[in-house]
């Protein structure tokens, strides 16, 4: 058997088949994908689907790859000429049509070139695993397995396993291990039954949505409204992820419970509406056809998105519905409140809301035992791959198990004997936090919820008092083996007085009482930069000295972390923008989260970072044992047109391309393990380290900031810059090039952030900069004037 997944095939070279493949090269595996000969194929064109499949790979959006160089890793092939090839890997993944007689014959030529330990899965959405390989020898299935992506397969974390009846269970680990380490995913156990858990749950949820809608006459963005960010469900809602996902295929999946199941109740439950007979018949299957439950047009205005009328079919101007559970649901903090407050609304908007949520949490109680062993799998599969923020169990908890459950008697309902056994037996919650630790219901008993070394909870930590020290801000937090964590929570993680406050207290803390420093959090986004609205409020009052004194505390505190004594981890995840990165620079290492969206983006507010920003990218350009003949010009303007035009990497590959991170930055794909490997990262340091020394940067001086400028000049002939983003280029490029000195000269840290403050401050005063801040706090995206 194989230790590790060294080399991988994919069969199946249609939009999920190439995407797997993708990730796999994104995680550095080598990948044979293979699809059929065209019929028209010459001699020279026999693997021109998966060559075309890896062409359309670049243009896609969302990116498939973390960096384009990695499609180098997918070699496009054939199954007729190439098959035996799949003797070359470690792992074959079968993603071809939907169809039971189809992927039986093809396993059928698979296990003809098959050697024994080659893991073998299928990536069914709903199919049954032990048909699929039911004319294959035992020997064969006993490494074979349902490995279900969710589309895209980069950005959606669930992963769902399905063993077969001979399955080893060595298998099972290797492959859970693998695809949590490696691939980045949320592995989630299931039974061999149609549609597994998330497609069975979630396919259950939109029906009844569906049948809710047509009987009580709600229009299309009346119930997007409804089942959105209000019940802590994506933007996208009901409809958008129709669209989305394809009415087609999720016809086809309806359809694939609904043949399958015996119990007549259940089975009318996934009948599909005539609707989506309709549209499917029309060809109206969502955004790969460019319309279904919405479409966009071209108008005068620019783009407009339409939506369909039920009754005429016909596409009319979208409606923004109105409506007081809908108002108190936006104004309430957090999903269980939200929640809460849309299902107390009184209105058809909060009927409608629980009408769905009751069958839900029912449908979701009758299948425990059938699709999962326990609630846990069903509320993970639900977050992970719906990108719901509670599962069912939670929802349930969220809104009061005891309260909910008379409320659904009362109605006519039945609810699964377990759930009231459960509450006769004195119980509320389906969870329980004890001691910082978490237990969930399991055959009538509480049992403890656990969890892999890898992924530390800081929310748990915190139950267990393990805080050293905490303000508004940020909180100082002991996560063992010498090493402390350093967690933002203010709102947005915006930094502020109170977070720099915390740096300064958390390096004497760390100095006295551990070995090293990791700086994270577990909020939405790592940091997306400095609090903005103190900045601007102090601007429009003139309060120059207040100013001036809030960048110098940002840049002391920087500079202090970087020459700190003990090593310092930065671990950013999703949004790290401005401020955020200025965070990040001072460490001695970086360990993002592969999804880390990261770029200096002041520009964007009418400003230039002057957190240390310009400082440390100048310092990696040309330290002071930079030869004086080696000129760096060309590397400095790429700087400069990387932070005047305010670009965001697309994840911490593309980071280290943009220069935003060192080639000793690290980044790991699975985001619940980030501050575990930042841990490991700073253990490592910790082992006689020695801290940073002072060193003077050697810059291009006026000659450099000539070049610069007339770089921004052009952009602005070019009608790509406006006059203000001229006047801030010219700003940015007198910082790198280190002011109106001879190039070639050495200059000190303070000095350039002393021409980094002075930078800032003359922009805070400008009308134009004021108004930018103002659109970026009220519009929350920048403003070109």
């Amino acid at each position: 058997m194989h230790d590790q997944i060294k080399k991988a095939a994919v069969i199946g070279s249609g939009v999920m088949g190439a995407s797997i493949a993708a990730h796999l090269a994104n995680a550095g595996i080598p990948t044979l994908l293979m699809d059929i000969v065209p019929k028209d194929a010459d001699t020279k064109n026999r693997n021109q689907l998966a060559i075309s499949a890896i062409k359309k790979l670049h243009k896609q959006n969302p990116a498939p790859f973390y960096d384009q160089h990695a499609a180098r890793l997918i070699t496009p092939l054939n199954l007729e000429d190439d098959l035996h090839r799949i003797k070359e890997v470690d792992w074959v993944i079968e993603v071809v049509v939907e169809n039971l007689e189809i992927k039986q014959q093809l396993y059928q030529k698979i296990s003809g070139f098959w050697e024994k330990g080659t893991i073998v899965s299928s990536n069914t959405s709903g199919i049954s695993i032990n048909e699929m390989a039911s004319g294959c020898s035992q020997e064969f299935q006993e490494y074979f397995l349902g490995t279900h992506f969710f589309n895209p397969p980069r950005y959606m974390k669930l992963l769902e396993v399905i063993p077969g009846k001979y399955t080893k269970p060595e298998i099972l680990e290797q492959m859970t291990r693998f695809s949590e380490k490696t691939l980045g995913k949320k592995v989630v156990r299931c039974k061999d039954t149609p549609n597994f858990i998330a497609n069975r749950i979630g396919t259950h949820g939109m029906l009844v949505t569906l049948q809710e809608m047509i009987k009580n006459g709600y229009s299309i963005e009346e119930v997007d409204a409804v089942t959105g960010p209000a019940m802590g469900r994506p933007k996208s809602a009901t409809f958008r992820t129709l669209d989305l996902v394809g009415i087609d295929t999720f016809y086809f999946v309806s359809n694939n419970v609904y043949e399958k199941l015996e119990d007549p109740n259940e089975k009318e439950i996934f009948n599909v509406p005539q609707l989506l007979h309709d549209l499917v018949e029309k060809g109206w299957i969502g955004e790969k056809a460019g319309q279904g439950f919405y479409k966009k047009m071209k108008t005068e205005k620019g783009k407009q998105i339409l939506s369909l009328n039920l009754q005429t079919y016909d596409y009319e101007p979208m409606s923004k519905p109105k409506g007081a559970s809908l108002e108190a649901a936006k104004l309430a903090k957090g999903t269980p409140k939200k929640l809460k407050a849309l299902l107390a609304g009184g209105d058809r908007y909060a009927e409608l809301a629980w009408n769905v949520t009751k069958q839900m949490l029912i449908y979701s109680a009758e299948k425990v035992g059938e699709i999962a062993d326990s609630i846990v799998e069903i509320d993970e599969a639900m977050k992970w791959g719906f990108n719901w923020e509670l599962g069912p169990f939670e929802t349930w908890d969220a809104i009061g198990l005891e309260k909910s459950v008379k409320r659904m008697e009362a109605e006519g309902l039945t609810v699964p004997a377990w759930v009231t056994d459960w509450i006769a037996d004195g119980h509320t919650s389906f969870y329980e936090q004890k001691e910082g630790e978490r237990f969930y219901v399991s055959n009538g008993e509480y049992q403890e919820l656990e969890t892999a070394p890898e992924e530390i909870s800081l929310a748990q930590l915190k139950a267990k008092n393990k805080v050293v020290r905490s303000n508004s801000g940020a909180s100082l937090i002991d996560i063992g083996d010498g090493i402390a964590c350093l967690e933002f929570h203010s709102p947005n993680n915006a930094i502020g007085a109170d977070i720099l406050t915390m740096i300064q207290q958390s390096t004497e803390e760390v100095k006295n009482q551990f070995d090293g420093l990791v700086i994270a959090n577990q909020g939405r986004n790592f940091c997306v930069g400095a609090n903005l609205m103190i900045l601007l409020m102090e601007a429009q009052d003139e309060e120059w000295d207040e100013v001036d004194q809030i960048i110098r505390m940002f840049q002391n505190t920087m500079y202090n972390l970087k020459h700190f004594e003990k090593p310092v981890i930065a671990a950013p995840h999703r949004m790290a923008l401005g401020g955020g990165v200025e965070v990040c620079l001072p460490a001695d290492q970086v360990v993002a989260s592969a999804e880390t969206y990261y770029g200096l983006v002041e520009v964007g507010v009418g400003l230039i970072p002057a957190g240390g920003g310009c400082k440390e990218y100048m310092l990696r350009l040309s330290p002071e044992s930079n030869p004086y003949d080696r000129d760096i010009q060309a590397d400095v303007n790429r700087v400069f047109e990387t932070i005047a035009t305010a670009k965001v990497s697309t994840s911490a590959a593309h980071a280290k391309k943009l220069g935003y991170m060192r080639e000793t930055d690290d980044f790991i794909k699975n985001e619940g393990h980030l501050i575990y490997e930042a841990k490991q990262a700073a253990l490592k340091l910790a082992n006689g380290y020695k801290p940073k020394g002072r060193e003077n940067i050697r810059v291009t001086g006026s000659e450099g900031k000539a070049i610069m400028k007339l770089g921004a000049r052009q952009m602005q002939m070019a009608g790509y810059a406006s006059d203000h983003d001229v006047l801030i280029a010219g700003k940015l490029a007198h910082v790198l090039a280190g002011g109106d000195v001879p190039k070639g000269t050495l200059v000190s840290e303070q000095y350039m952030l002393d021409l980094e403050r002075e930078a800032f401050l003359s922009l805070c005063g400008e009308p134009k900069t004021q108004q930018r801040m103002q659109h970026m706090l009220s519009k929350g995206k920048p403003l070109r004037n």
